[in-house]
């Protein structure tokens, strides 16, 4: 299943380190912006792996290829991508939230309704990317994860943290416990994995007609709800927390103060991190059994938020030196909904019925490469159509649903 996924897009224009909006004016943060632009780069990496191969739905590797290229891929994409950028667009899902409060606040309009539109909006847009194109959608999730923000919205940032770590502990003690289990003769994890026979099934069905692909998304949701419920969920909330709190600290308006903690996090993050990443990859492709497995995911869970961390630290640094780096990132992120489903949809003509079909056929590095390219492509065409218009298609869309008024489509001046 796909560990990674997309965020709601704010509400805010400008140039890198806005602090003060004019009055009445939304404006965004360029630096987040491109923080989800770079996330999504990172999506499309980590999740064009189980839209290509029925394998690695079913949490196996490709068969067909086995040399040592192939697995050095893996490798690399397992340490450095895997379950880190779904929590980057997480924290900035939480971050969004408070620049959504400001923004409601000085409008002077309704917050509650108009936000219970917006997750709505996504629940009915996850729902559809799950059962269309891509079950491990994360959209939906976010629906839900949003109703529970916008329960503690009035949260201390202390204590958001503090639950946010308290959460995260948890998720990581609750695997350890299964590793213990699967010791002990219990294993559960082939009851949402699958085998080889299962990914053989799958492969099959994707490689078919149109209702045989949508039939296989259902078959997989029924499994993929399970981890949502107890694993990804929980995960997803305790990054939105933490966004959430450094969205009420306005910690990333104003980046000039901030070099000493974002050191601080990039010493913290990549050798812990890294490590950590380096446990869970070994769990993952040694085939050293259930056991192991859970216990790499646990060190996982504890560990991946320090270096998505120290991903963001890095990048935010870079940014007020790199304006090409900015402008390259800055329009993907801000159509990240439509370049979200985009993918999906990319991805899924080149390797199902619906397109191609080549589903299973290319190796790892090849899939790797056609991720780069997309994103690449979504780069290219970002930046002319936010000359013109506002908002992305699909954001333009989701917009109207939250406001229930149609946006104006041009780009304002």
């Amino acid at each position: 299943m796909s560990r990674d996924g997309w965020m709601v897009n704010g509400e805010h224009r400008g140039p890198l380190g806005t602090t003060t909006p004019p009055t009445g004016t939304a404006r965004r943060i360029a630096a987040v912006d491109a923080l989800r632009g770079f996330a999504l780069f990172g999506i499309v990496v980590v999740n064009i792996a189980y839209l290509a191969s029925g394998y690695r739905m079913a949490g196996l590797a490709e068969p067909a290829f086995s040399a040592p290229l192939d697995w050095e891929v893996r490798w690399i994409v397992t340490v450095f991508f895997e379950n880190k950028f779904y929590l980057l667009f997480s924290f900035l899902f939480g971050y969004s939230f408070t620049l959504q409060l400001d923004s409601a606040a000085n409008s002077g309009a309704a917050f509650v309704p108009r936000f219970l539109r917006r997750l709505a909006g996504l629940l009915l847009l996850g729902l559809a990317h799950a059962v269309l194109l891509f079950p491990g959608d994360i959209l939906a999730t976010y629906a839900v994860v949003g109703l529970v923000l916008l329960t503690v919205r009035g949260i201390r940032p202390r204590t958001a943290v503090i639950t946010a770590v308290a959460l995260t502990v948890t998720l990581a003690v609750g695997f350890g416990l299964l590793a213990v289990l699967a010791l002990n003769g219990t294993d559960a994890s082939g009851t949402v994995a699958g085998g080889a026979a299962e990914a053989a099934r799958s492969d099959a069905a994707l490689h078919g007609s149109v209702s045989m692909i949508i039939s296989e998304h259902l078959h997989k949701l029924g499994k993929i709800v399970v981890l949502r419920v107890f694993f990804q969920g929980p995960a997803v909330l305790a990054a939105c927390l933490i966004g959430l709190a450094v969205g009420k600290k306005r910690m990333l308006t104003d980046l000039s103060g901030r070099a000493a903690a974002l050191r601080g996090i990039q010493w913290a993050g990549f050798p812990v991190g890294i490590v950590g990443a380096m446990v869970h990859a070994h769990s993952t492709w040694s085939g050293c059994g259930s056991a192991y497995h859970m216990f790499g995911q646990a060190v996982d869970l504890l560990t991946a938020p320090l270096l998505a961390a120290a991903y963001a630290a890095t990048l935010l640094r870079l940014l007020p030196s790199a304006p090409r780096l900015t402008a390259v990132l800055v329009p993907p992120g801000r159509m990240a909904l439509t370049n979200y489903l985009g993918q999906s949809l990319i991805c899924s003509l080149i390797f199902t019925g619906y397109g191609l079909g080549l589903v299973d056929q290319l190796s790892p590095l090849t899939v790797v490469s056609i991720a780069v390219a997309i994103f690449a492509i979504q780069v290219g065409y970002s930046r002319p159509w936010l000359r013109r218009h506002r908002y992305g298609p699909v954001e333009w869309c989701l917009r109207w649903f939250t406001n229930w008024r149609r946006p104006s489509r041009a780009r304002s001046g």
